[in-house]
């Protein structure tokens, strides 16, 4: 027997399926916004690979980069992008569109609100670039659903599929390591903001890549003292940036494999940060116990 709720959405969706309901709802005025928001929302879901491919292109081609130098011409932006004027302004046509550039009169193009937003994040133009992976994996979603192949995203990401993540060399992690770097500013401030590491004499970042989130943390707490832990070849990574930043006699590094090795001592704070998401849970479960068995009594544990 059909709940109530099953029945009052089969009702919804008969009336909502209905063709001289659509031009009801689109001819009252009153119902007339909800049916042209709910009509731009389907658009979009129709429309959206064109959305990220265009994205990509701008990204790849530098547009938002350019235009920072002030509005241009078609014809001044042709050579700039390698591309034929008719293709160029087939671009900015596409780009003005999602407000990544916008028309500014006599034929000139400039960076669209959104689009000065994306040329200020190089985290962002490195995640759109690395989205390229994944539009590839989806030529098929059926066939990717119903197979067991490896995927380039996968490949790309290669701890998730190792055995022995821990024998990974460092030319193996560098990709997703410098992809991890850039993008990490884009969260780093914010938990920053909202954890205050004041009372915290000494941060242990778990899978902190590079160290980008440990440095910042740093910079901002001059008498805080970190540990960085995370696969071998990436643990090295970070104890260079370290040492780059002339922060090594406050910052350091362990190499480890956090699913089966335990987590270092000495530290009164734990952070997580872009780490637990990446797991299944019985994985996240094994992560936060071994945190909570390396942290001492009163101790705290940061999840972002």
């Amino acid at each position: 027997m059909r709940s109530l709720r099953d029945q009052l959405h089969s009702w919804r969706n008969r009336l909502l399926s209905s063709a001289r309901f659509q031009r009801a709802a689109a001819a009252f005025p009153l119902t007339r916004p909800i049916a042209r928001r709910r009509a731009r929302e389907l658009f979009d879901l129709c429309a959206g690979f064109v959305y990220s491919q265009v994205l990509l292109t701008c990204v790849r081609l530098r547009l938002p980069e350019i235009l920072r130098d002030g509005p241009q011409t078609v014809t001044e932006l042709a050579p700039r992008l390698g591309l034929s004027p008719a293709a160029t302004e087939r671009l900015l046509a596409a780009a003005s569109a999602l407000r990544l550039a916008e028309g500014r009169g006599a034929g000139r193009y400039g960076l669209g609100d959104l689009g000065a937003v994306l040329g200020s994040m190089p985290g962002v133009a490195a995640m759109v670039e690395h989205h390229a992976l994944l539009y590839d994996d989806l030529r098929d979603p059926v066939s990717l659903l119903r197979s067991q192949r490896a995927t380039g995203l996968g490949e790309y990401w290669p701890y998730a599929a190792s055995e022995h993540p821990e024998r990974l060399t460092e030319a193996e992690v560098a990709p997703y390591s410098r992809l991890m770097a850039l993008s990490q500013p884009l969260v780093s401030t914010e938990v920053l903001d909202c954890c205050p590491l004041g009372g915290c004499r000494r941060l242990m970042d778990v899978g902190g890549g590079d160290g980008a989130f440990l440095l910042e943390a740093a910079r901002r707490w001059p008498g805080l003292e970190g540990i960085v832990v995370d696969l071998p070849a990436v643990a090295g990574r970070a104890a260079r940036a370290f040492r780059e930043e002339g922060l090594s006699d406050r910052l350091c590094s362990v190499g480890a494999n956090f699913l089966r090795d335990e987590l270092p001592g000495g530290a009164d704070w734990v952070s997580l940060v872009r780490v637990i998401h990446d797991h299944d849970d019985d994985e996240a479960r094994i992560i936060l116990e071994a945190a909570y068995r390396a942290l001492p009594s009163g101790g705290r544990l940061i999840v972002a």
